[in-house]
């Protein structure tokens, strides 16, 4: 496994949580852009936040702008995503993904239900 997520969970509406992303000893982390991707029960998979290789530009989607923080440390080789005001909309299975979409990790829950 090159990439391994952990942090999800069951969390009310409004909570907050932070996941992470662990790549493996020999993964060339440091040069890869890595996303969070995610995919919701009845939807297809939506892109949610991406972040350079030097950490220097992050993207969000529109629906997660303003409450998620995408961030690495190259020298750790993890990424994370903290996840602030969830909504019950925000419920999925959330991907860590690096070299465009050619790594992914097995994924962790986030379930924040109405």
């Amino acid at each position: 496994v090159q990439l391994q997520e952990s942090g999800g969970g069951l969390v009310q509406p409004g909570e907050s949580l932070r996941l992470s992303c662990a790549a493996a000893s020999g993964f060339s982390f440091s040069n890869y852009d890595m996303n969070w991707i995610r995919l919701a029960p009845g939807k297809g998979f939506e892109w949610v936040s991406s972040i350079d290789s030097g950490a220097k530009v992050t993207r969000y989607a529109d629906f997660v702008q303003g409450r998620f923080i995408i961030s690495r440390d190259n020298a750790k080789g993890t990424l994370s995503l903290q996840m602030d005001s969830l909504k019950s909309d925000d419920t999925a299975m959330y991907y860590c993904v690096g070299g465009g979409v050619a790594y992914w990790g097995q994924g962790t829950q986030v379930t924040a239900p109405h």
